[in-house]
């Protein structure tokens, strides 16, 4: 063999040998694109499935949560379509001619459950409305985040108004017109927030409950020996979560207990046009 000859055979023997040692998944077949990369398909857009999570705050916020207005047409009947919307810290239910109506979208033990509802319904007037409006408690001691460094009373307040929806006249809004009595006080002395551990035994931690007639929502109950509503500036009440998407009447007022922060529970009333 020529000296050609034997350096093209090595050559090729040094290529074969650098062949071999070339792992297989070189010439495996590379991952399709991901998707909006020639296949077609326009790319996932952020929104898309599960969005991702909110830092702080826990899970997004559910439809009537955060500060959204949750609409909603409650089953009723009457000549005259009504459109109610309220804005409670934190939860409420109404009655309407003693007939439970609507309560809040948000369940009452949220930690956070400001949010304003809209609802079209239908009536006949007279009628009374009465709401059921609670403030965020844990247990009976009328304190939130018990346990923590955020342990504290609450505060509560609350506003409404009803339109007649096929003219935008008021029919009624919030005001010292209503008669409101707080159901629920606690605790008896503010004291309380800062035991380690509250307890309703304790005297500074004790509630007071008054004593209602199971039919306190319907038209015909007496409610004259009830004081009336409290009016409270938004600057006390720190109105937040959806209370800016409504446009209050000027005459729709913050009402409450005398108390923001120990009345936890109340019991209010109105007759419209009787």
């Amino acid at each position: 063999m020529t000296l050609s000859a034997r350096h093209a055979a090595a050559v090729l023997l040094s290529l074969a040998v650098g062949l071999a040692a070339v792992p297989s998944m070189a010439f495996a077949q590379k991952p399709p694109p991901p998707p909006g990369h020639g296949d077609g398909k326009p790319p996932p857009r952020p929104g898309d499935g599960n969005p991702p999570p909110r830092r702080g705050d826990g899970p997004p916020p559910r439809p009537g949560g955060g500060g959204d207005v949750h609409e909603s047409a409650p089953a009723s009947s009457g000549a005259r379509t009504i459109v109610g919307e309220v804005w409670v810290d934190n939860w409420f239910r109404l009655y309407v001619n003693g007939v439970p109506l609507v309560e809040d979208s948000v369940a009452y033990k949220s930690e956070r459950s400001f949010n304003a509802e809209r609802f079209r319904f239908n009536a006949d007037l007279p009628m009374t409305l009465a709401f059921e409006f609670r403030d965020f408690m844990e247990n009976e001691t009328g304190l939130e985040y018990i346990g923590t460094r955020r342990q504290q009373m609450g505060d509560g307040g609350a506003i409404a108004q009803f339109k007649d929806a096929a003219s935008g006249k008021v029919l009624a809004v919030t005001s010292r017109d209503w008669r409101c009595l707080t159901v629920q006080a606690a605790p008896a002395n503010a004291s309380c927030a800062d035991e380690r551990k509250p307890d309703v035994s304790k005297a500074n931690c004790a509630p007071v409950r008054a004593t209602v007639a199971s039919d306190w929502m319907a038209p015909g109950f007496d409610d004259s020996a009830w004081p009336k509503a409290s009016l409270h500036s938004a600057r006390d009440v720190g109105p937040k979560g959806g209370y800016d998407r409504i446009d209050w009447d000027r005459s729709a007022k913050l009402i409450w207990g005398p108390d923001l922060k120990k009345d936890n529970i109340l019991y209010c009333r109105l007759t419209v046009g009787g």
